[in-house]
């Protein structure tokens, strides 16, 4: 029977391998390890490098514990800036895409703020796609697995009223930069948005008008330095953008509505 690691133990081994709460991460394994073994083993991967969200199986996100598992993009606290966003701007019973969807967490956040809402998501990799059933079931929600639009099905056409698009936006060149926490335990296809970081925002915004209801909103982050661009695309897409930005969250969220 393996021995339980005290507290101090853990914050030891992690703040020795460069974690920098250490006695915050050493709060949640001990939280959430069912047995001493299950512990040890969290703090020795956690200690390898490993996201703390895949060595604790889930991530806060809007109040909620979504599930994550290894291979999944961890949403990021900043993105609660673009559900408020859209918590603000969806009608009443409203049809739900979170296209992109990673572990579901941004549909599910949306969801579960609304009383009554059809919610969709959509993902490439298999693994978002099985988070995201699972977070996304309490709220009625149906996950599909393929590329952007191609696996929704074809009667939500013209009747999305919240197209929620988490789409990567890092320019290729700049992936490398990136934390090894994202870089090496995240799927490329979730971070890697193409030279300047924006060739799959601008494939949803070629087709976004299409599936959005009369006054539905596209939603999605991207950088400050690339608003301008990122506006065209929305704007080229045909639907009207504004740009919402919050120094709380450090984040931009650009909005495209489509005319009623």
């Amino acid at each position: 029977m393996t021995a339980p690691l005290t507290e101090p133990a853990i914050v030891s081994t992690l703040r020795a391998a460069g974690c920098v709460f250490a006695e915050d991460e050493a709060r949640l394994i001990l939280s959430t390890a069912r047995t001493p073994g299950e512990a040890a083993a969290m703090v020795e991967r956690r200690s390898a490098g490993e996201p703390l969200e895949h060595v604790l199986g889930w991530a806060m996100f809007c109040g909620l514990r979504i599930a994550v598992e290894p291979g999944v993009f961890v949403p990021r606290p900043r993105t609660e800036f673009l559900v408020r966003r859209a918590h603000a701007l969806a009608p009443p019973r409203p049809v739900i895409l979170d296209l992109c969807c990673g572990s579901g967490a941004l549909g599910a956040a949306l969801a579960s703020g609304t009383d009554e809402c059809t919610l969709h998501a959509a993902d490439i990799e298999p693994a978002a796609v099985r988070c995201a059933r699972g977070n996304i079931a309490p709220y009625g929600g149906t996950a599909h697995q393929g590329d952007l639009f191609d696996p929704v099905p074809g009667e939500l056409r013209g009747r999305v009223d919240v197209l929620l698009a988490n789409v990567p936006y890092v320019p290729t060149g700049d992936v490398a930069l990136m934390p090894a926490e994202a870089r090496d335990h995240e799927p490329r296809s979730a971070l890697d948005g193409g030279p300047d970081g924006l060739d799959v925002l601008r494939r949803v915004t070629a087709e976004a008008s299409r599936w959005l209801a009369p006054g539905g909103r596209l939603l999605f982050e991207t950088s400050e330095r690339q608003v301008a661009a990122a506006v065209a695309a929305v704007q080229g897409g045909g639907l009207a953008a504004t740009v919402a930005a919050s120094d709380d969250f450090y984040a931009t969220v650009i909005v495209g509505a489509k005319p009623v």
